[in-house]
């Protein structure tokens, strides 16, 4: 194929220049205001990220969320629950790369294939703090400007119907005719 063959043209396009996915384990560890007996519960919440293209081959997604741990503590006599805030920075290796996109300027996606969530919450050995075992995962896409080629097909005619073979026709029969009704519009004076 030549550059300019009449039987091609080229169309310039936004599509899916990039792909990546992660998943990511962390460990937290958190001081309570007591020393805690046992825990009751842990959860994640508050989560919030985005996402920018760091380099040709990365993307990075900053985020944070909240762990909630409700403990007991003063030999499982009361209980209080404590939160604490994190960040967090995850570099995604894109996959998938093309490398024929036009200009450098992308549009990033990332979707969270699994939210922030408690794998395991433990009491410390020393038993002063709480460790906390978080997973999440995100897959991303790099949005980009590109050229693809496509084939002209050059017997093609603009006025030939290929629906004809399925039965289209769209001449009125006799009986439709009869419904047509002549006085439909009224005449204004």
């Amino acid at each position: 194929m030549t550059f300019l063959d009449k039987d091609y043209r080229e169309i310039i396009t936004k599509a899916v220049c990039g792909k990546g996915r992660k998943f990511t384990q962390d460990s937290h560890s958190i001081s309570p205001s007591h020393k805690p007996s046992s825990i009751l519960g842990c959860w994640v919440i508050n989560h919030l990220y985005n996402a920018k293209k760091k380099s040709k081959d990365t993307v990075e997604v900053n985020g944070s969320y909240d762990i909630n741990i409700w403990y007991s503590y003063n030999d499982n006599t009361k209980t209080e629950v404590v939160t604490e805030r994190v960040t967090y920075c995850d570099v995604i290796p894109l996959s998938v790369k093309d490398d024929n996109c036009i200009n450098n300027d992308y549009d990033v996606i990332a979707k969270v294939i699994q939210q922030p969530n408690c794998l395991e919450c433990k009491i410390s050995n020393k038993g002063h703090k709480i460790v906390v075992e978080i997973e999440r995962e995100f897959i991303v896409q790099i949005i980009g400007e590109t050229k693809i080629s496509v084939r002209v097909n050059p017997k093609w005619d603009k006025f030939d119907d290929d629906d004809d073979d399925e039965g289209w026709d769209f001449e009125l029969t006799d009986d439709e005719l009869s419904d047509v009704e002549p006085d439909f519009l009224e005449t204004k004076d």
